[in-house]
């Protein structure tokens, strides 16, 4: 049987949504513990969702390597792995990588939005690429085996990231700007490269993201994903949701504004549409995968590629990101475990 995966979610965790993952069939989900938060409150999330483990152990827990999705699908279970927006949890200090990869941290985006420590968001006027800092941290990233998530920065910030990993990287949660030009999709650019050094790409649902928004047709969100198909490749691609599920308004506020400004930012959405968008009809909660798995189908996508794109290729993804470096192996080599 193959594997589910999604690349990306940040719902308002429950027992509801974890049974709700149960009857979707979801096997692994790349879980956003944090966003603007330092060291210690990351630590805190880490807390909660061992409280969840602990409760729940019949539907979820923690994932740490690929190994973990099989056993996942072998016990009827959801693994969890650990995922950051933001580098905010590492503060300015980069021994904090390992130690939050030794905690389960699996990913970390080099910024949400906005310059960082490491890299310039796509909502800067200026992309100044990979500061000097953001340098060593994709290297101790790779040497440690944490995902290098490039989802919410500039274009040269994430070209940069690409050429100086020495790990294919991620980008979990977006779609094609050609196809709706928001500021968070990427260029044809970023997704050949993306493809070419084995990196992965995440579509998501979220409704900014969409063209038409919450109105995107199934019909059109499959066949973009098969003219994507044709940019990188099929094994490149797969599904990061950005689901947000049951998620109060006051949160994408906390995701939009943190700590930066006194100000309300409203991101992707605007004065007259503030919280969080409509899922469109066909994707509502994972038990909707199924939808996207159909849709795939019918705009002619072989079932070989479809199961590939349901999560084949973020299992392999994962064999290959998730492990150290040996301190004797060779860390210039792309793909390196």
């Amino acid at each position: 049987m193959s594997v589910l995966i999604d690349g990306l979610q940040y719902a308002n965790w429950s027992e509801e949504i974890f049974r709700q993952m149960r009857a979707g069939g979801v096997d692994a989900v790349h879980v956003t513990i944090t966003y603007h938060e330092t060291f210690r409150e990351t630590v805190l999330q880490i807390e909660r969702w061992n409280r969840w483990f602990e409760q729940f152990p019949d539907l979820i827990f923690q994932g740490r390597t690929a190994a973990d999705v099989k056993l996942a699908q072998e016990t009827g279970r959801t693994a969890i792995f650990f995922g950051s927006q933001n580098p905010s949890c590492i503060e300015d200090d980069i021994g904090l990588v390992e130690i939050l990869h030794t905690l389960g941290l699996r990913f970390m985006q080099l910024t949400y939005n906005n310059q960082s420590l490491l890299a310039t968001g796509c909502y800067e006027d200026d992309d100044a690429g990979l500061t000097r800092m953001g340098r060593e941290v994709v290297a101790e990233m790779n040497r440690v085996g944490m995902v290098v998530d490039m989802s919410h920065s500039g274009e040269r910030s994430t070209l940069e990231a690409i050429e100086h990993s020495t790990r294919p990287i991620a980008i979990t949660h977006a779609n094609p700007a050609n196809w709706h030009a928001a500021l968070r999709n990427k260029s044809d650019t970023v997704l050949k490269a993306l493809g070419e050094t084995g990196g992965m790409l995440g579509f998501s649902v979220y409704p900014h993201h969409l063209k038409g928004g919450s109105g995107c047709t199934l019909q059109d969100f499959c066949e973009m994903i098969a003219r994507t198909a044709d940019v990188m490749g099929i094994n490149q691609i797969g599904i990061g949701t950005d689901l947000c599920q049951d998620q109060p308004d006051s949160i994408v506020e906390w995701m939009r504004v943190g700590r930066w400004t006194k100000r309300i930012d409203y991101g992707e959405g605007s004065a007259a549409a503030p919280g969080f968008p409509e899922m469109p009809k066909w994707f509502v909660d994972n038990r909707d995968f199924g939808n996207i798995r159909a849709g795939l189908r019918a705009v002619g996508i072989s079932d070989a590629d479809v199961d590939a794109v349901m999560g084949e290729n973020w299992l392999r993804f994962f064999e290959t990101s998730f492990s150290g470096v040996p301190a004797t192996g060779d860390a210039t080599a792309r793909g390196a475990e």
